[in-house]
């Protein structure tokens, strides 16, 4: 890199990386039409035989297409990289982004589709409709609580895995790094109290799987404060957390909560928490996970008493990445013919992702592998692939 380009800002260097490559995938051919015969083989008249053997049983359709390996990485626009709603068009950078990294961590190939609608029903019926061109659906980026509508409803009448990775990914991820913090802190599964900042996708896909895996008491607060049974003023997603934690039903803001609390996970907005705040928990964990500022920088709660710090950001420990699970997932389940991806399968994938790092290696600033270990996708796949 050259001193003028190490002058310029990342910001900078991506728009004119992107203004070069003008789309970061492209679409690469298996085989190669040089001959008559090819062309008679590969397409007209030899590809009626492949089709008729679709029609006559649809699964041959994962064996003799691409369908077997193939991934549709879908958005709305509507929740983009912490931009928000910034629309399909503009939310397109992103999603090429995501399929370039299905590739390079798990050589799964993966198509972006940025369909230009707000509505449930008709997001829900279009992705049904193009459904038989892949074998998996992977939503991003599309905003709560329409989210959670959409990917019921596409559970409900697909044949493939529908998995929205703000929230399954994120859970995954931050569930495996919570299991390595609590290894070096000493704390016990089942007796822990966590706070979550950040009632959207994420934050409740977090809470749910660490309710459904065991580790212990789970407060979720949003801009009002805590969401606690019977508040007023929740969405339908809300109220169904309310349900399952707060074991307690605290009151109060997020900093009346995160008193006593063992373990912080942030996915919310920059800045939301302070040092005393990180003083009242117990011997805190601090996953400050918003991006690109996080909740509170790492060497502030280190300084108020933290006793392990992750975040979403690359330039520091402990990176919190997503990468680390959504390639190996829809691999493992792309290899098995899975039908969906099921929560046995996450625990399955946060357990494999965790154990990645052997217990005698873990550190307060190494508790989840690096982003760009590719070989975590391996693991991760071989993990879920043992629940089919």
């Amino acid at each position: 890199m050259s001193a003028n380009e190490t002058k310029k800002t990342t910001a900078e260097r991506s728009l004119e990386l992107h203004e070069q490559l003008r789309g970061k995938i492209e679409v690469v051919a298996r085989a190669h039409a040089k001959t008559a015969d090819d062309l008679s083989v590969l397409y007209t008249p030899g590809v009626a035989e492949p089709c008729l053997a679709i029609q006559k049983d649809y699964q041959k359709s994962w064996e003799l297409t691409r369908r077997n390996n193939l991934v549709a990485v879908i958005t709305d626009g509507t929740a983009v990289l912490g931009l928000g709603d910034i629309g399909p068009a503009a939310g397109m950078p992103v999603m090429e982004g995501k399929c370039l990294l299905f590739k390079e961590f798990a050589d799964v190939d993966a198509f972006p589709i940025c369909i230009d609608t707000h509505d449930v029903d008709e997001a829900v019926r279009t992705i049904y409709l193009i459904s038989k061109s892949f074998g998996g659906i992977n939503l991003e980026d599309i905003a709560a609580p329409r989210c959670f509508e959409i990917e019921r409803r596409l559970k409900e009448i697909c044949d493939i895995p529908i998995f929205h990775d703000d929230q399954h990914g994120t859970a995954v991820v931050t569930s495996a790094a919570l299991l390595n913090a609590i290894k070096l802190t000493g704390k016990k599964m089942g007796e822990l109290k966590i706070v979550i900042s950040g009632a959207g996708a994420a934050g409740i896909a977090i809470g749910t799987l660490l309710i459904h895996m065991g580790f212990g008491n789970v407060i979720c607060c949003d801009r009002q404060g805590a969401l606690w049974r019977g508040r007023d003023g929740m969405n339908s997603a809300k109220e169904a957390f309310a349900q399952i934690s707060n074991r307690d039903n605290e009151q109060g803001s997020l900093a009346d909560v995160m008193v006593g609390a063992d373990a912080f996970v942030g996915v919310s907005a920059p800045g939301l928490v302070t040092r005393e705040m990180v003083a009242s928990m117990n011997d805190g964990i601090v996953f400050a996970q918003a991006n690109p500022t996080p909740e509170i920088m790492p060497e502030e709660a280190l300084a108020a008493g933290a006793k392990i710090v992750a975040t979403g950001r690359s330039d520091y420990p402990n990176q919190v990445n997503n990468v680390l699970v959504f390639p190996g997932i829809f691999k493992g389940a792309l290899a098995s013919r899975a039908p969906q991806i099921t929560e046995e399968m996450e625990i399955k994938a946060a357990y494999a992702i965790a154990n990645y790092i052997p217990e005698d290696e873990l550190r307060p600033d190494y508790i989840i592998p690096s982003a760009l270990d590719k070989n975590v996708a391996n693991v991760v796949a071989h993990a879920v692939a043992s629940c089919v």
